[in-house]
């Protein structure tokens, strides 16, 4: 049997597919390449991708032969799950292969805001030695408020905690006994609205959805601290950029992490780049050796499951 990656993915991955016998076809540029990819879709038995491929109504038509699609990754918004379904192609997700990668990179971002060492060292180098310029602040005693509950978020809640944070979270679909609140000390608030108002650095890990497409906007961001930060490593257009570009520039916040835009790579000319006091990053929050060894070996060992007739551990449909 056949399969096609159309992305990156980690080399044991796919070894461990060809050691199994099956013909893989890679290509990590394919995703950028439409009408090529259409194309090659119909002769696979498999389609593995990441989050730039679009598999949408036209690719899964062409998709005759597909008997599972597998994603490098966890997000699943360019993926139209509705129409897997009606096909009855399962499509499998790496279920938190990458969620201690990205809890790290949320705790790097706060570090960095609290203790900007990479702009320390540039500044020494130029001859300076400002050391008041440069002291920063402790995490401790500091809050951290998380938009969603879940497993990465659940990483950052025990990491956070060890430096002496105080962690709230907000996620109507969390219920008061269940583990991140019992078990991890997060403290759940009613609405996001109040989250927002008593955190000094706000991380998001929600999924992105009609319902939280820009879900943090013009209209929240005055009740944050002129001092918090807002870190999204989950998915473009859950915070509303120019809204967050205003609130930077008039002071209503003192920055944000990005690793994830709305319109990736970052475009030309983009206000976001402008702004020193936004960092941006390119989607690499989940993006560690470990983390993509993890990811490509379970897809590849989830792939060769459901070719072999199985049930995928890892099903999103």
């Amino acid at each position: 049997m056949k399969i096609l990656v159309t992305e990156l993915m980690w080399d044991d991955g796919i070894e461990e597919l060809r050691k199994k016998g099956y013909t893989v076809d890679y290509d990590m540029e394919l995703s950028r390449k439409r009408d090529e990819l259409l194309q090659l879709v119909p002769e696979y038995d498999a389609l593995i991708v990441r989050n730039e491929t679009q598999v949408d109504t036209e690719f899964l038509d062409a998709a005759k032969k597909a008997k599972v699609i597998g994603r490098l990754g966890v997000g699943l918004d360019n993926i139209d799950l509705e129409a897997a379904k009606e096909r009855n192609l399962p499509v499998i997700a790496a279920k938190n292969a990458n969620a201690t990668s990205v809890a790290e990179y949320v705790m790097a971002a706060m570090l960095d805001a609290s203790r900007p060492l990479s702009d320390a060292d540039a500044d020494v180098r130029r001859g300076n030695w400002d050391r008041k310029f440069f002291t920063g602040y402790e995490l401790n005693k500091r809050t951290l408020g998380l938009v969603g509950m879940g497993e990465i978020a659940h990483r950052v809640a025990k990491r956070a905690r060890a430096f002496g944070m105080k962690v709230m979270g907000y996620d109507p679909f969390v219920a008061p006994f269940d583990h991140v609140v019992q078990e991890t000390g997060v403290h759940p608030t009613e609405t996001l609205d109040e989250l927002l108002s008593e955190s000094d650095f706000v991380s998001v890990h929600v999924p992105l959805t009609k319902g939280t497409k820009h879900m943090i906007n013009k209209d929240n961001f005055p009740l944050m601290k002129p001092h918090a930060y807002i870190i999204n490593s989950a998915r473009g257009g859950i915070v509303h950029e120019q809204d967050l570009v205003d609130a930077v520039q008039s002071e209503k916040i003192a920055g944000a992490y990005l690793d994830v835009l709305e319109k990736e790579p970052v475009e030309k000319g983009s206000q976001l780049a402008q702004v020193e006091s936004i960092r941006l990053s390119p989607h690499i929050a989940g993006l560690t050796d470990e983390a993509q060894s993890r990811t490509a070996m379970l897809i590849a060992q989830e792939v060769d499951r459901v070719l072999n007739g199985g049930k995928s551990i890892c099903a999103a449909v």
